[in-house]
Formats: C-alpha cells, structure tokens, sequence
C-alpha cells in the first residue's frame, strides 16, 4: 500500500513540474505574440488617416464649410472618402492641385475662384490630363458623385498616389465633370472650381 502512495505521489509530483514547465512556456509565447503585435501596429500608427476640411470657393475667395475629405493610404493607393454637403447633383472633377492654398486671385481684370491652389499636381511634368491610373497628371482623380441630395459619399481611389504626395497641396471640386483628357475641353471639362480644401 506505501509503495502505491509513494508511486501516485511520484507521478504527482511530475504532473505538477510538467503542468508549471507547460505554464512558464505559454507565458513567453504569449509575450513574444505581444511585443511582435506591438511592432507591427507601429507602422500602422504612423501611417493615420488624413482629414481635410473643404470648403466652398468662389470669386470672393474662401466662404462656407461643406464637410471633409478624409484620406487613407492602402497598398493599392489612396482612398479619398467625402462627407460632402450642398452640392450640385452629377458628377465634378476632382483633383489634387498643387499649392496649399484656396484663394482667389485677379487674373486678366478678372476674379477667379480657388486659382491660387495652381494647377494639377504633376511632378513628373506629364502637361497632360488623364486617367487616375494613366501617364497624365498625377493629381488627376476619378469624379467626385453627388446624390440627388447634394452629399458626396462615394470613396475614389488614386493608385498613383502616396500620403507624402498630399503634404502641402490642396484637394479641388469643380463645377462640371472629367472626361479623363483635353479635348474637346482642357483638363477634363471640369471648369470652374466650386470646393477647395488644403493638405497641410
């Protein structure tokens, strides 16, 4: 009967060392999964959403706030999602301009909206309009949709775009849509610009 005793407090005791043995192991596998998550949401963090506020633009220069466009940058490029209000039904050009600034200037005797923001943003000297995904403009945008209630919800995609591309620019709605060329009508046929909002 002792022997028993002694033989089941044995395998006991081995139980015990095997269970503690097992219990310090699952700790550090579960520290190593730790510290690798924290490694990998840094990069992530680093690389937050941008938001820009836009507003309405006019010959008056910058007038009511209209919403915000926020920006997020995925491995396919950037998604621009609007949360846009009080605009006109269709479709609009939508384009990333080159300088950060929505005023409007005197050109020819004449007060034009936005036209300090310059032109298409273009650093590879394309002078052309085009596709998002083309060898035109690289601020060229697919159409920014307006619902019948004049909101702007639908997100566009911009392949050829990086977060660093948007620092010190400024995001444009203009009046009429883009047919992605310069014919029959220059830079898409989008005309006049109506929205504007600066990438600081």
């Amino acid at each position: 009967m002792r022997a028993r005793i002694d033989h089941g407090a044995r395998s006991l005791g081995i139980c015990i060392n095997d269970y503690n043995s097992h219990y310090r192991e699952v700790k550090v596998n579960i520290k190593r999964v730790l510290f690798a998550a924290t490694c990998f949401a840094m990069p992530l963090a680093a690389g937050a959403d941008a938001v820009i506020a836009m507003n309405a633009v006019d010959e008056r220069g910058v007038g009511a706030p209209i919403g915000q466009v926020t920006v997020s940058e995925t491995r396919y490029g950037l998604v621009f999602t609007p949360a846009l209000r009080g605009l006109s039904p269709g479709l609009h050009g939508f384009h990333v301009h080159q300088n950060p600034d929505c005023s409007a200037q005197e050109r020819d005797g004449k007060m034009i909206p936005a036209i300090a923001a310059g032109g298409h943003f273009d650093p590879e000297k394309a002078n052309k309009h085009g596709t998002p995904w083309g060898d035109g403009h690289a601020g060229d945008l697919p159409p920014l949709y307006v619902a019948a209630d004049g909101q702007a919800m639908q997100p566009v995609l911009a392949p050829r775009l990086s977060m660093a591309d948007l620092k010190g620019r400024s995001l444009m709605v203009h009046a009429g849509g883009d047919n992605h060329a310069d014919h029959p009508a220059p830079l898409g046929g989008g005309g006049a610009r109506m929205a504007c909002g600066v990438s600081r």
